[in-house]
Order: C-alpha cells, then sequence, then structure tokens
C-alpha cells in the first residue's frame, strides 16, 4: 500500500487546542477543526481515567455528522488520585506549581475515534510526570506568564513548562495532548488508511 494523504478522507478534530491540531498537521493527514463544546465540570465526579474517557468519548459524540472520521482528545492530570483541572488566575496556577514541585503526578488523555458509520473507540493513554523542586521564584515566573491557564496541571510541557520537568515516563506526546502513536494505530486498525471503510488496513 502507498500512503497518499490527498486520497484520504478528511478527519474531523473536535478540539480547538493548537497544540493538538499541530501534531494532526506533522503527521500530514487531512482535518479540519470543530471544536465540541461541553461542560467540563459536569463529570468531574469521575476517577480521572474514566473522566479522560468520558470527555474525549463526549467531545467526539458532539461534533460528528453521518459519514465523517471524528477525532477527539481531553487531558486530565491527578496528583495522588486528586484532579488538578485548567486553572482560573495565576493565583491558582501558582498553588497548582505548588503542589506540583518535587512530585511526581499523571497524566491521562482520553483519545476517541468516530467512524463514518457512527460506530466509536475509545482509549486512555496514561503517562507519569516528576518536577523538579522548583524555587519560589522559578513558580512566580512561570504563574505569571499565563502559560499554564489554559492547560490542565496548569502546565504545558511542549513551551516554557518544559523547565518545570525532571523526567516522564510514558509517551511524551500524551503529555502534550494527543497521543499521536495510539491515533495512528487506531487509524490503522480502523481502516482509515485502507480506503476508510473500516477493517484493518
Amino acid at each position: 500500500m502507498v500512503l497518499d494523504p490527498a486520497r484520504l478522507p478528511t478527519l474531523i478534530l473536535a478540539s480547538q487546542s493548537p497544540r493538538r491540531a499541530q501534531l494532526l498537521e506533522r503527521l500530514g493527514l487531512p482535518f479540519q477543526t470543530r471544536p465540541a463544546h461541553l461542560d467540563e465540570e459536569a463529570s468531574n465526579y469521575l476517577a480521572p481515567e474514566a473522566l479522560a474517557h468520558a470527555l474525549a468519548l463526549h467531545k467526539a459524540q458532539a461534533v460528528w455528522r453521518s459519514g465523517e472520521w471524528v477525532v477527539a482528545a481531553d487531558t486530565v492530570v491527578a496528583l495522588n488520585g486528586v484532579l488538578l483541572g485548567k486553572p482560573v488566575s495565576v493565583a491558582e496556577n501558582r498553588v497548582f506549581l505548588k503542589r506540583l514541585s518535587g512530585q511526581t503526578h499523571t497524566v491521562f488523555t482520553g483519545l476517541a475515534l468516530i467512524l463514518p458509520e457512527g460506530r466509536a473507540v475509545a482509549l486512555v493513554d496514561a503517562a507519569q510526570v516528576r518536577f523538579r523542586r522548583l524555587e519560589d521564584w522559578e513558580i512566580e515566573w512561570y504563574a505569571s506568564s499565563g502559560e499554564g491557564l489554559d492547560k490542565a496541571g496548569g502546565y504545558g510541557v511542549q513551551e516554557r513548562g518544559m523547565v518545570l520537568v525532571d523526567r516522564i515516563e510514558g509517551d511524551f506526546y500524551t503529555v502534550m495532548g494527543l497521543p499521536v502513536r495510539r491515533l495512528w494505530q487506531l487509524l490503522a486498525e480502523e481502516g482509515y488508511f485502507s480506503g476508510g471503510k473500516g477493517g484493518a488496513a
């Protein structure tokens, strides 16, 4: 099989995240964005892994139309089982960073794919992230930058937040917000690369 991106179905990315769009662009897959607008707080009673799974699936379902391939992802950060969402202020971002400093937390990214006939497949990929022990001035520097305000856990590993992290066990792109290896494999398994009619490529 020769892969010709020009002949692939256009993926619908149910996200407004520039990071997820950037990753799809790097893969060279045709896509367009169609953000899903959901009340993410309504599902916060779930355990972190279940929450990531549910949010990704709900986002994909919210934008799917018959005949389309829809991809959605959602990232959840948990420290000792406690959720750290998106900080609503610089002050809350400082609190998050103080809690993460010197600790290992888990990043769960849910990934959902809906096929043209409406069948949905969803999974969760997890990675362990260890933060350095941060100095107070580093916490202030990062929180004041505003970079973490739209990100689960209050930091972005692919931007200035790269200096906060000591090590990652697992897929870097899961921490970034889209486990591209798992997505690629899922698309192949569901026949996307072989004409988009279902079945293995």
